[in-house]
């Protein structure tokens, strides 16, 4: 229910603005205020979940480790697994965020037949990770020529790359095949995988299905319907000049490519997806593991009267030779 709940909201939202972006007064609305409006909550969101984060306490060093800690000279420490300085934090951090690291070291715990308890791979989780997020970051680029003029080298070099196998016409890019098969696989891991289903939210499908909506209605305009690209990119470069004009030639269904990009924008700061950000500021990621070389003090401690045990055994010597009980003086 969850997922058909977030998929039939994804299809209203599109079928809403194919319908009312036909209506000439409503074009600006859709080409200009919603992508404004936006923008505008996507930088006010990050900045206040990126500001709220960099303020909370961090006292001790609590980085998450797997190897041996940096100690004696003749042990040998894991540089990567347990990094003693920002080099090793800095690589670790690097692989994490290219790579995803951890999550390619990830294993699954299955209780079979026996009772018996089994841990196995799970590489298609990261295979399935690492190939959405990639197509997603080659996208992302790509789409800069829209937004450039002229355009980088290295928009038009990562184009090329991207379409090397020109299958048809126009060219077929890989990374629009290989993120819709990723988040097909995504989803279907989600429905078919009876734990995950249950700990899935509303919002885990939203998501899935608001990328989805928005990669298919962008191969549907580049492969399956003829679209006008100058007056794309003349709105394009109007929006970022902040001189926008709608041209006459965009049609429907551009306007809901771009409402639900603008829709994943202004949704991003509030949901899951804000790990993106959240990586970068994790004290179990960006601390380094030095604590047999460096004592750290919590600098909120405040200070406390103590009582020691030489002052409690003074106080009390009567009562512990009377009981017995041996004494330190």
């Amino acid at each position: 229910m969850k997922a058909i709940a977030s998929l039939t909201a994804v299809l209203a939202l599109a079928a809403l603005v194919y319908f009312l972006g036909q209506v000439e007064h409503l074009r600006l609305l859709f080409g200009v205020v919603v992508p404004y409006a936006a923008i505008a909550t996507f930088l006010v969101g990050i900045s206040y979940r990126i500001v709220r984060w960099s303020l909370s306490p961090v006292p001790f060093r609590i980085p998450t480790t797997c190897g041996q800690q940096k100690s004696l000279p003749w042990i040998k420490a894991g540089c990567l697994e347990s990094p003693s300085n920002t080099a090793g934090v800095v690589s670790r951090l690097a692989l994490e965020i290219l790579l995803f690291r951890s999550l390619f070291r990830n294993s699954r715990a299955e209780l079979r037949q026996g009772p018996r308890l089994t841990y196995a791979e799970n590489k298609f989780l990261w295979l399935g990770a690492l190939a959405f997020h990639w197509s997603f970051l080659i996208i992302f680029v790509r789409h800069l020529r829209f937004f450039m003029e002229p355009v980088p080298r290295l928009v038009v070099a990562l184009e090329k790359l991207d379409g090397f196998f020109q299958i048809g016409a126009p060219v077929l890019y890989v990374s629009d095949v290989i993120i819709v098969v990723a988040i097909l696989y995504l989803l279907v891991r989600r429905l078919w995988d009876a734990q995950v289903r249950y700990i899935s939210l509303l919002a885990d499908y939203f998501a899935l299905f608001l990328i989805l909506g928005l990669a298919v209605s962008g191969i549907v305009m580049r492969y399956f319907t003829r679209v006008d690209i100058v007056a794309i990119k003349q709105l394009a470069i109007g929006l970022v000049t902040f001189s926008p004009v709608v041209p006459k030639e965009a049609g429907s269904l551009f306007f809901v490519h771009l409402f639900l990009l603008s829709t994943l924008a202004a949704y991003f700061p509030f949901s899951k997806l804000m790990h993106m950000g959240g990586v970068f500021l994790s004290p179990t990621r960006n601390l380094a593991n030095n604590n047999r070389m460096k004592r750290h003090i919590n600098p909120w401690n405040y200070p406390v009267k103590v009582h020691t045990y030489a002052e409690w055994e003074a106080e009390f010597h009567d009562k512990i030779v009377a009981a017995g009980l041996p004494l330190d003086k």
